[in-house]
């Protein structure tokens, strides 16, 4: 049952209700939230780690220099997306995204969406998105899992900004190997006609690509290069989590 509507106002009741109602986990120790009714406990939010200071005008990397302007990766490599945003700094919150992914903790994109509507809600709105994009899971493994955790982080963010999710209007047609233990050159050549767009009847001409985490930008290229090709002119995306710069 969906327990939320297009009132921005009435969600926030609604979701204060169910949390008292249906005591949900900590994003951060997993154990109830303590006090009852938010969506993090007290203590667990003093962990985490936001990408704050120096970013990379790029792909929103944290810079180690705040006299750069784009990170190492970003002078090397020509991005075919306009522009990322990235809430947190992987290493504070990798066991969080990892319960997110893998271990049924849908709840905690509640938590995520908050605070990334906290941070980037106003930029969000200024880029007047036609709709928000979650990376699309080969359909045999969202069987699998049973959800699309970029699609659930997606609906989270589109209810508080009232900004529509397009989760169909692409798929990912090859079932890729897992990219954690592949070199840059290894991710990209994994993801070569990996997607395809799946709707042509959508028109869309500013998209934000949402997903969990973004490394080296293989992915969210990719997916670039198939909207570009079927005429959206300005791509962002929104990330999760980002590692540091290399």
């Amino acid at each position: 049952m969906k327990l939320w509507n297009r009132n921005p106002r009435m969600n926030k009741v609604l979701e204060t209700a169910a949390g008292i109602i249906y005591p949900r986990r900590c994003p951060v120790c997993d154990d109830i939230v303590v006090p009852r009714g938010q969506l993090i406990c007290e203590e667990c939010s003093t962990q985490v780690s936001f990408v704050s200071g120096a970013a990379c005008m790029k792909c929103g990397k944290p810079l180690r220099d705040s006299g750069q302007e784009y990170c190492s990766d970003c002078m090397r490599v020509a991005h075919v997306y306009d522009r990322g945003y990235a809430l947190f700094q992987y290493r504070s919150i990798s066991g969080s995204v990892y319960r997110f992914k893998y271990a049924g903790r849908r709840e905690y994109a509640d938590y995520y969406a908050a605070e990334i509507v906290r941070k980037f809600g106003s930029v969000l709105r200024n880029l007047h998105p036609d709709a928000l994009v979650p990376v699309p899971m080969y359909a045999a493994k969202q069987r699998k899992r049973g959800y699309n955790q970029a699609e659930v982080l997606a609906r989270a963010i589109g209810r508080r900004l009232e900004i529509p999710v397009e989760a169909k209007v692409i798929s990912r047609i090859r079932n890729t190997v897992p990219m954690k233990q592949l070199s840059e050159a290894e991710r990209r050549n994994n993801l070569k006609r990996a997607f395809n767009i799946a709707r042509n009847d959508v028109k869309l001409l500013t998209i934000i690509v949402v997903d969990d985490i973004y490394t080296t930008g293989s992915t969210i290229d990719e997916i670039s290069r198939e909207f570009r090709r079927a005429g959206v002119k300005r791509i962002y995306f929104l990330s999760l989590a980002i590692g540091q710069t290399s």
